[in-house]
């Protein structure tokens, strides 16, 4: 159950890693975002393809682009994440059992 969890966030890290270096460094192309974080082109290239198909990213001659999109979802992402952090904080069996 848990296991499910713990590859869905590692497959988010990715993403927003990914999602970092094209704000950080756009255009930048497949092979270069593979050298700088180690991961396959094959994981690299499904990334880019997520993350273009939430309109974050739009392929260019050069590489990867980011687009009007882009800053609102970063803008909004700490807080989403905490909401998370707080939902997955409030899940733990252990602080339930103390708090009573």
């Amino acid at each position: 159950m848990i296991d499910r969890l713990e590859k869905e966030v590692d497959m988010l890290e990715r993403h927003l890693q990914v999602l970092r270096m094209v704000i950080e460094n756009e255009p930048i192309g497949i092979v270069k975002m593979s050298n700088e974080t180690g991961y396959p082109h094959h994981k690299v290239r499904y990334s880019l393809r997520v993350l273009e198909e939430e309109n974050l990213i739009e392929p260019s001659s050069q590489g990867a682009i980011t687009t009007e999109r882009t800053s609102e979802f970063v803008d909004e992402l700490d807080e989403k994440v905490d909401d998370l952090v707080d939902k997955m904080e409030s899940m733990k069996i252990d602080a339930a059992a103390e708090a009573e």
